[in-house]
């Protein structure tokens, strides 16, 4: 796509990824719980502007039977320009290679994000089950 991005099979900093998730609209982390988390991480994916970061994804779980799609987030700048498809193509072909067939893949779609994940072959669970947390 000749455009001015780049996209990086990576995990982000811990700087960039709490810049990244709070501007992009998502919940803040403390730098504890995000260090844990970050080192924790299967795969991640990130674009860049300029070599500056734009957006990321990443993928945690146990690495054979579950897995989920997290920190999907594009800077609201440079939103509307494919990068959301580009991060879960990257994803999406990750999760090609290293998910078994018993393994199970699971996200949760804030908003509209639901038909962005639809393109790469999520389906809603509901009325079968539905998502829910622990809030701490």
């Amino acid at each position: 796509m000749g455009d001015a991005y780049t996209q990086r099979n990576q995990v982000p900093s811990l700087a960039s990824y709490q810049h990244l998730r709070i501007s992009a609209g998502l919940s803040a982390k403390y730098t504890e719980a995000a260090t844990v988390g970050l080192a924790n991480t299967l795969f991640a994916t990130m674009v860049f502007a300029d070599d500056e970061p734009v957006g990321m994804g990443r993928v945690i779980g146990d690495g054979g039977c579950f897995f989920q799609v997290v920190d999907i987030a594009v800077l609201p700048a440079h939103q509307g320009r494919g990068l959301g498809k580009r991060i879960m193509a990257a994803i999406a072909q990750y999760l090609h290679d290293h998910v078994p067939a018993s393994g199970y893949v699971s996200l949760i779609a804030d908003g509209q994000a639901h038909q962005l994940y639809a393109q790469f072959g999520f389906q809603l669970t509901a009325p079968a089950s539905v998502g829910m947390y622990l809030k701490q």
